[in-house]
C-alpha cells in the first residue's frame, strides 16, 4: 500500500477526521518552519492534528521517517512541482521570468526557505538541500542554454540568479520593508533578470 494515501482505521460513528501520511507532513513541515527540526515532536503534532500518537505509528516506524517524508513533500512542492507548472511556457525568456516571480512570492511566505538551511547540519536536511539545489540551478542554467549562452557560461548565470533569489528570500523574512512592493517588486525583479539575461562580449 501506498504509504502516503494510508489512512488509519476510525471507529465507526468517531468523529475524527482520518489522517494520510501526508497530513502528518505537512503538520512536520509547519513546525519546522515555525522552530526548525527541534519542533518535530509527535506528541505537540498530534495534539494539533486532533489526533494521537497511535495515528503516528500507523504511518511511521519513528520521527526520522517522518521528517524524511517531510523533507521530500517540501521538495516536491517547492521546487517539482514549481517547475511542472512552467512547462506550458515555450518561451524560455518568459519561463525565467515566471519561474523568479513566483519563487520570490512562494518563498516570501515560506519561512522553510529559511529555516531549512539553518539546519543543514542534519544529514537528512542536507541531502535534501543539495538535491534540491542542484535541481533548481540545473533548471535554470537550462534556461540559459535556451536563450542561447554556452553552457559553462549558462551555469554561471544560473548560480548568479539563485544566489540573488536566496538574498532576496532571507531579505523577504527578515527585512521585507528593504525590498520594493507590488509593482515596484515586479518591475526589480524584471530588471534583475534583464541583467542576466543580457549577452556580454565574450559570453
Amino acid at each position: 500500500m501506498d504509504m502516503a494515501q494510508r489512512h488509519e482505521t476510525v471507529p465507526r460513528g468517531g468523529g475524527r477526521k482520518r489522517l494520510t501520511a501526508h497530513d502528518w507532513a505537512d503538520a512536520a513541515l509547519t513546525a519546522m518552519g515555525e522552530g526548525g527540526l527541534a519542533a518535530v515532536a509527535i506528541e505537540p503534532l498530534a495534539a494539533r492534528l486532533g489526533t494521537t500518537k497511535g495515528s503516528f505509528y500507523w504511518h511511521f516506524a519513528n520521527r526520522e521517517a517522518l521528517i524524511e517524508a517531510a523533507l521530500d513533500r517540501w521538495e516536491q512542492k517547492s521546487t517539482e512541482s514549481v517547475i511542472a507548472g512552467l512547462k506550458s511556457e515555450p518561451d524560455p525568456a518568459m519561463r525565467l521570468r515566471r519561474l523568479l516571480a513566483e519563487a520570490s512570492e512562494l518563498a516570501a511566505e515560506d519561512p522553510l526557505e529559511v529555516s531549512l538551511p539553518a539546519s543543514a547540519g542534519h544529514p537528512r536536511v542536507a541531502a535534501v538541500l543539495r538535491r534540491v539545489t542542484e535541481r533548481r540551478v540545473g533548471y535554470l542554467a537550462q534556461l540559459f542554454i535556451e536563450l542561447g549562452f554556452p553552457p559553462d557560461e549558462a551555469r554561471r548565470r544560473a548560480l548568479l540568479a539563485y544566489t540573488g533569489y536566496l538574498g532576496h528570500t532571507q531579505l523577504a523574512h527578515a527585512v521585507p520593508e528593504t525590498l520594493p512592493a507590488g509593482e515596484d517588486g515586479r518591475r526589480y525583479l524584471d530588471s534583475v533578470l534583464d541583467t542576466l539575461m543580457t549577452a556580454t562580449p565574450g559570453s
